[in-house]
């Protein structure tokens, strides 16, 4: 593709979105009888402002969905001990919910505005961000072209793109060239992703390693789980975490080839909790016995599955168990973050399509701590043979541990490279009189 062509492609884009902008009503109606849009605030998504900009300096940080923000939250925590406001923008309900209950008055919430010429404009003519620091691979045109014509720095944190994405951009270089170009800075997550980033046309570059890994375990309930553990009682159990359509019923199987073996209890949380009544009603026909956390069922000797059908629960879940497998891997491409597993005293299974999470797979198997199965009866025999041999589990589990510890650094890296664009918005806020910075 052409520069005039790209030029012309992006005004295309420009204009189909003016065009199409009155007819978003629409879709967001939609989405939200769905349960996938905060009726009551759909206003936000056109642009609309439901709080007000504090005066000083502000950070426009945007994180697309709960893993992404949780990502983010300890390099938040780092601008705003500078005396710098924030606004995260996220564009799901649950990421909306884990931003209030994990940083509460921290921030200001909004959904992100949507990629539409309008919205975006309308969006920052009134917050007006000093910078913007945008989460892992969210690219979207108009907000970038929108951005760059304020000539506001954008900055990429956490920065990786799939085999996927990046053989896409690949096809189109005078188009990547006209986005990336934008970018002020890409703090990628691995020399791979690096790479990339410059293959496309991004200017500074460098790497910081995975922002997750400098996060904290995700919370958990203490008296919830006490009470499921004293339910579990001596029975052995495994989790199969952040599935896909078709790995439950992977899981399923799993269960009925070692029930009679082991007798134990088998935990399923599904990467999308709206999917669960179809779960259950296929473990159901399958002869299993469900409990299910949203209902508060009673974890019995008899029941088979517990089905973990909440999102910010996943702290609670992996501490009921020491053998996880992770989704997305098994039936479906691209993988799940295994580095909460880890943490939280996991021995880790997993499909063999993590390319994802490349790195911190090759590094958690490198170390011992990740095993990767090619099918279901693979699966099965890993479970088995974790449930069952005591001291290969900690093995992994303490493997995880220094995987873990080793991976560490990525947000003193990233904040380092930030300090060019952060430090003058830090003088900048000291310099006001303390009534306006706590604005």
């Amino acid at each position: 593709m052409s520069s005039l062509r790209a030029r012309l492609a992006l005004g295309a884009y420009r204009f189909g979105g003016i065009a199409v902008y009155p007819l978003v009503g629409t879709y967001l109606t939609v989405r939200a009888a769905k349960g996938k849009e905060d009726r009551s605030r759909r206003l936000e998504r056109f642009g609309y402002a439901s709080a007000n900009r504090p005066q000083g300096p502000l950070v426009w940080f945007h994180a697309a969905s709960v893993g992404e923000t949780s990502a983010v939250i300890p390099l938040i925590r780092e601008i705003r001990r500078r005396d710098i406001h924030v606004i995260l923008t996220t564009g799901t309900i649950t990421s909306a919910k884990v931003t209030q209950e994990r940083l509460g008055d921290e921030v200001i919430h909004q959904y992100v505005p949507l990629d539409l010429q309008p919205a975006v404009s309308r969006f920052l003519e009134y917050w007006q961000p000093d910078c913007t620091i945008i989460a892992e691979s969210e690219i979207w045109p108009m907000t970038i072209m929108e951005l760059g014509r304020r000539r506001i720095p954008q900055i990429l944190v956490n920065a990786r793109l799939s085999d996927r994405s990046f053989a896409r951009w690949s096809r189109h270089p005078a188009l990547s060239e006209a986005l990336f170009e934008n970018l002020a800075l890409v703090v990628a997550q691995s020399d791979l992703d690096a790479e990339r980033y410059r293959d496309l046309s991004a200017r500074q570059v460098i790497k910081s390693g995975n922002l997750k890994v400098d996060t904290d375990a995700p919370p958990y309930d203490a008296p919830t789980l006490a009470s499921y553990m004293k339910q579990i009682g001596a029975r052995k159990t495994w989790a199969a975490v952040s599935t896909f359509e078709g790995e439950e019923n992977a899981a399923a199987i799993v269960h009925k080839t070692l029930k009679e073996h082991n007798g134990q209890l088998t935990i399923i949380v599904p990467r999308h909790p709206e999917r669960c009544d179809a779960i259950e009603a296929m473990l159901t026909e399958q002869g299993l016995k469900v409990a299910r956390r949203t209902r508060n069922d009673v974890l019995s000797p008899d029941v088979d599955i517990f089905l973990g059908d909440t999102i910010g629960e996943m702290g609670l879940y992996l501490r009921m168990t020491e053998v996880a497998f992770m989704g997305k891997s098994l039936l479906n491409e691209g993988g799940q973050n295994p580095l909460e597993p880890a943490m939280l005293g996991c021995a880790i299974l997993t499909g063999a399509h993590v390319q994802n999470f490349r790195d911190a797979y090759q590094l958690l198997a490198r170390r011992g701590s990740a095993r990767m199965v090619r099918d279901t009866e693979m699966l099965a025999r890993g479970v088995h043979y974790l449930l069952t041999n005591d001291a290969v589990r900690r093995d992994m589990i303490d493997a995880g541990y220094v995987a873990v510890h080793e991976m560490r650094g990525a947000l003193a890296a990233t904040i380092k490279g930030l300090e060019p664009y952060i430090n003058p918005l830090t003088v900048k806020a000291r310099l006001l009189p303390k009534t306006m910075a706590q604005g």
